[in-house]
């Protein structure tokens, strides 16, 4: 899924001519604290709610003042992995689309985004989640997928994060079944550090501690 297929048809951006007090009205009726600031289809920047207090436009038109704002944007054909990270990256609530010419194309809410990324990554069907932490050069997909299917089970989805200020990888399995005990045996015996383990199988309900953070905090908002 790439940029132009998750803008938004209903999110207006902001001209210069736009006061602070509708920018503000807009930003509680869309519940977003960020919206584009354009100049017919040029793209200027993102505009949020504490600009606007802190640069006092509550009643003057947005372009009576110069300011300094960010300025975050991707383009019509990026994929939503990319985009994720953008917004992560910048901790944004919105984020304005351009065309491979640099025009405005349209506006990501946070919301939907989060919402498409949950149908891309989710695996229908029951099952149970692993999750290993491993060393950058530990790193084996091959091995892991290996491991899983010389259990007869598949793999139905597999997430990588890099933990903060650490080496470490954190790699979450969606496995295509419940009973995870012979797979856990076979990580364990080849020395994967198991650090957490979800699964409907009341045997392992208890058996590690929750250290898996839930999916919007990948984002960091």
């Amino acid at each position: 899924m790439i940029a132009e297929q998750l803008i938004s048809d209903i999110l207006p951006p902001l001209t210069l001519k736009d006061t602070g007090h509708k920018a503000l009205n807009w930003m509680e009726v869309f519940k977003v604290s960020h919206l584009p600031l354009i100049n017919e289809d040029e793209y200027i920047a993102l505009i949020s709610d504490k600009d606007i207090y802190d640069n006092e436009l509550t009643d003057s038109p947005l372009g009576s003042k110069k300011l300094s704002l960010i300025s975050p944007y991707v383009t019509s054909n990026q994929h939503i992995f990319e985009i994720a990270e953008i917004v992560s990256r910048f901790k944004v609530t919105t984020i304005p689309v351009l065309t491979q010419n640099g025009k405005y194309m349209g506006t990501i809410t946070l919301n939907n985004l989060a919402m498409k990324i949950c149908d891309y990554t989710a695996s229908q069907g029951p099952g149970g989640i692993i999750v290993l932490a491993v060393g950058p050069y530990d790193y084996s997909l091959t091995q892991i997928a290996q491991i899983v299917e010389g259990n007869d089970a598949k793999i139905l989805n597999l997430y990588v994060k890099s933990v903060p200020n650490s080496q470490e990888l954190n790699i979450t399995l969606k496995i295509n079944q419940t009973e995870l005990s012979p797979i856990i045996q076979t990580f364990t015996r080849y020395d994967y550090n198991i650090k957490a383990v979800y699964t409907n199988d009341s045997s392992f309900n208890n058996l590690y501690n929750d250290r898996f953070e839930e999916f919007m905090k990948f984002l960091n908002i």
